[in-house]
Formats: C-alpha cells, sequence, structure tokens
C-alpha cells in the first residue's frame, strides 16, 4: 500500500521538555495504524500536529504527496482529516442533528442533515436517530454521534483517541467493523489506544514512541501484547499478583441505596445492595453515565444517604461527611483526577494534605505541620514512581499518567480500611496501570476492602474477586469473577440482571 500521510523529522519542545523529537513514520492508505507510547511518549503532542492544533518547531508532513501544514483544525479538516478525542465534545440539551452541525462550516438545513445522518449512520452500522437528545444517549451511542461527524466529512485520514474506553465489549464489535470497513474502502485510520489486545486485532501497522522519540514499528498482528508494551517503556513487566487471602469479615454494607442524579443528565440510583469483605477487590463495572458517579459520591459522603443505607465496620455513616469517613478509614478516589481528586493550581504537597492531613497526623492544635505534609508528598512520589521535578510542583504541570498514580498512591499510603476508586487507571500506560492495580492489590492482601469501578473490563476481571455489573442505576447480583466469560460481562452491562441472579 501506498503512504497516505507521510511525516519527516517532526520536532516539538516546550520548556523542560522534547514533546516530540525527530520523529518520522508513514501510514498507508487504507491501513489502520496503531500509534503507540507511555503516558509522556509525545502521542498526544504528535496527534495534535497533524490536526493543526500543534506547529512543529521543525520537520514537515505530505498528505498525499503534497506539503501538509495545517494550522488549525479547519485546514486539517479540509484537506481530508478527522479526528475523534477521546473526551466526547457535544451539548447535552441539542439535538443528535444539532451537534453535528455545529461541527460543520456550513451545514445544511437540519431536515437534510437528518437524512445524510440516517444514510451514513445505516451505512456504516451505526444506527442514530438525528431528533433524539444528545442528554439521553448512551456512552456508546455518544461517540457514533462523534464518528458519524466525522464521516460526513468524507476523511482521508481518521484519527481515533482510545475510542473503546467507554463502550461494552458488544458496543466495541460494532465500532471495529466500522471501521474495518472504512479501511477497505480506502479511509485511512491512525489508532490510539492503552488496551494492547485491541491494537492487535485491529491495526496492521504501528509505531511506538518513548520518550518522544520512535523507537521502533511493527505488524502487531504478530506481535505479542506483552512484547508490545515491554517495547513502550523499554523494560520487562510483571503481571499484577493477588495475595491469594481467603476474605475475612464484611467492611461495607450498602443496603437498598437510592438517591437522585446528580444533574438532569445523570442517572438516579435505585436499590442499590452489596457487601464488601476485608481482603477482597470487588469489581464494578458500567458504560459510562449508569451511575458511576452517583455511587461514588454516595460512598464517599459527598452526598447524604437514608439513614441504614451504608454501614461501614458496624456504624451507620449513612448521614456523615467527606471527612468523617476518611477519619474511620473509609476512602474514595474519584475518576475526574484533575479538579476533583486533585486541585489543579495547588502543589503535590498541598494535594497531598487535602486528604491526609487528619490520617497521617499533619495536624497540630489546629495548624498545619508543612513538614510532615511535605514528607508524605515525597513518599508517594517516591514510591509510587511518579515522574516530577518535586512535591513543589503544581498538580496541572504532571501528565495524566503521573497525576494518576499521585492521586491513588496518596489514598493508598494512608492505609484505608476500605478504598473506593473510580477508572483508577483511566488513560494510563501500560506500565502505569500495573502498578496502580498492584497497589490496590497489595491493599486488599493486607486486610483492606477494596471497591474498584470501571469501564476497563479487562482490568475488572483481572484484580476482582468478584464482579457486579451497574445499569441504570442498579447493581446486578456480585458474581466471581473466576465464572465469568466476556460475552457474559457483555450481557449483564447491557441490563440482564435476572441472568446474573440466575447464575450467582
Amino acid at each position: 500500500m501506498t503512504a497516505l500521510l507521510e511525516l519527516e523529522g517532526l520536532t516539538k519542545a516546550y520548556p523542560g521538555v522534547v514533546a516530540n523529537d525527530d520523529v518520522s513514520f508513514a501510514i498507508a492508505r487504507g491501513g489502520v495504524h496503531a500509534l503507540l507510547g507511555e503516558n509522556g511518549a509525545g502521542k498526544s503532542t504528535l496527534v495534535k500536529t497533524i490536526y493543526g492544533l500543534v506547529k512543529p518547531d521543525r520537520g514537515r508532513m505530505r498528505l498525499d504527496g503534497y506539503p501538509f501544514a495545517p494550522t488549525e483544525p479547519r485546514e486539517a479538516r479540509a484537506a481530508g482529516v478527522a479526528m475523534v478525542f477521546q473526551h466526547f465534545s457535544l451539548f447535552d440539551a441539542l439535538s443528535v442533528a444539532e451537534n453535528v452541525a455545529l461541527g460543520m462550516e456550513t451545514p445544511p438545513p437540519i431536515r437534510d442533515l437528518a437524512r445524510r445522518i440516517r444514510a451514513v449512520s445505516e451505512e456504516y452500522g451505526l444506527p442514530l436517530d438525528p431528533a433524539r437528545r444528545v442528554g439521553d444517549l448512551s456512552a456508546g451511542e455518544r461517540q457514533r454521534v462523534e464518528i458519524v461527524r466525522c464521516l460526513l466529512q468524507e476523511p482521508r485520514l481518521l484519527i481515533m483517541d482510545e475510542p473503546t474506553s467507554v463502550l461494552t465489549p458488544q458496543e466495541v464489535g460494532i465500532l471495529f467493523a466500522t471501521l474495518r470497513q472504512l479501511s477497505a474502502q480506502g479511509t485511512s485510520i491512525l489508532y490510539i489506544s492503552h488496551k494492547l489486545e485491541e491494537i492487535r486485532a485491529l491495526c496492521d501497522a504501528a509505531t511506538i514512541l518513548r520518550g518522544g522519540r520512535v523507537v521502533g514499528g511493527c505488524d502487531p498482528r504478530e506481535t505479542s501484547a506483552a512484547e508490545l508494551a515491554e517495547r513502550m517503556v523499554g523494560a520487562k513487566l510483571s503481571a499484577p499478583k493477588a495475595g491469594g487471602g481467603a476474605p475475612g469479615d464484611t467492611l461495607l454494607r450498602v443496603e437498598a441505596l437510592s438517591l437522585p442524579p446528580l444533574s438532569q443528565f445523570g442517572m438516579p440510583l435505585r436499590e442499590v445492595s452489596f457487601e464488601l469483605r476485608a481482603g477482597e477487590v470487588l469489581g464494578i463495572g458500567g458504560v459510562a453515565g449508569n451511575g458511576q458517579d452517583e455511587l461514588l459520591a454516595a460512598l464517599s459522603g459527598e452526598r447524604l444517604a437514608t439513614p441504614g443505607s451504608v454501614v461501614f465496620e458496624g456504624a451507620d455513616v449513612s448521614r456523615l461527611g467527606p471527612v468523617a469517613r476518611r477519619r474511620a478509614g473509609l476512602l474514595t478516589g474519584p475518576e475526574e483526577r484533575l479538579g476533583h481528586a486533585a486541585a489543579p493550581d495547588m502543589t503535590l504537597t498541598e494535594n497531598a494534605a487535602l486528604t491526609g492531613a487528619a490520617r497521617k497526623g499533619m495536624l497540630r492544635r489546629g495548624f498545619l505541620d508543612w513538614g510532615r505534609a511535605r514528607d508524605f508528598a515525597d513518599e508517594v512520589i517516591a514510591r509510587f514512581d511518579v515522574r516530577t521535578p518535586g512535591a513543589g510542583v503544581a498538580a496541572r504541570s504532571l501528565s495524566g499518567g503521573n497525576l494518576q498514580k499521585f492521586v491513588i498512591g496518596r489514598e493508598v499510603l494512608q492505609e484505608p480500611r476500605v478504598l473506593v476508586v473510580n477508572q483508577p487507571t483511566w488513560g494510563v500506560d501500560a506500565a502505569a496501570a500495573g502498578a496502580i492495580r498492584q497497589a490496590l492489590l497489595d491493599l486488599a492482601a493486607g486486610g483492606a476492602g477494596v471497591i474498584v469501578v470501571s469501564q476497563d473490563l479487562d482490568e475488572l476481571l483481572e484484580i476482582s474477586d468478584r464482579f457486579a455489573a451497574l445499569n441504570a442505576g442498579r447493581l446486578g447480583t456480585p458474581v466471581p469473577t473466576a465464572e465469568l466469560t466476556m460475552e457474559r460481562v457483555g450481557l449483564m452491562l447491557g441490563g440482564a440482571h435476572d441472568m446474573e441472579a440466575t447464575h450467582a
């Protein structure tokens, strides 16, 4: 296959870091090309350069044999380059057709656009109702809106950034069928994902970045996931290992927990009940928007619940706030790391003190002991290999993976009796994900109870003792992970709670 896009010597430096260093490779016409690398390897800078969001310091690109140097996304789209971002850019209050129109330079009348949306969505197996309000769509349907919006541009190159992070296995199958169809029709695809088995199943070529430089390329179909991960980080990786002990006494009991949604487009919790035992990892899976945020807020104390619905070590904590629950040993880590789990403009020392002051003995007669706060931040940085100049830098200066390691490490090192985490390895590379998973397993091996709420099914099946699906605010019966297949998990995520009860 001839090359559609050629990159030659692309270099981009920021103060203190070279994001891309002499990057060269080519994407074949009609090829599905993976871009791999750990957090901070330079993938985001590179695709932003291709899409016109970043101007390189040196180097050049050629698209279909002609010079290509977009200065803004509009120019990239006009040249036939489209991009589906990891985080959706949709307005909940608008319809599908209205959202699609917002992304077009000269949109046709809504009625004509609706007909085009139906035609394209049917052609590529992505059924969509143009009149439906986006706030009422599932995460998979929202992604279809983003993809169809790109397909209406008839792109020659489609860039996809972590496209399966919010999809069920069945939805992943639909997406892959669409991408293969596009490839067969001649569209090139640049695919970014930390899910290496997906890369092996879908992509026919891969370029591996490390430290901003290209360190190699391969055919992922002929390379194992373990080898891909090791080439990304430049070191041998080992799979997380569980302690293997039998579960102990019940630490947390949730009984008929019901709460209204957090927002107009949120999901109410409906009669959620489960128990968590000492030494156990309970995995809770669900497509985004099915009540995960509401559940975490109810367990953290950010939202108070009906008396008797949340019982921690025999005490009713339903009406206690976050500070009281943390003192007792019930700790949580929310999904949004920058803004919720960490204050962006505060230093790592200050962020360490925000949640660790009471449990790490930083308070002295109402005053904060900054020496202890710095020591704790330094301990988190050292124990969890957080790549940062020091504890005095702002949280926003860290890469996503390094901030995630800091946030999880901050909670783990407070030695909680129960830790509840939502999306603990969201968007982090294989090495960082492995380190975080091992820390959670070690915590459980030490006698704590751990709840992992995640959309990464491979992660949940790897580290959980039991698994339950959250669908439309209802939690299914927890099932031993050893009894599950990926097909059955997909059915559970789709709401097959009767199936769970039958097999439990």
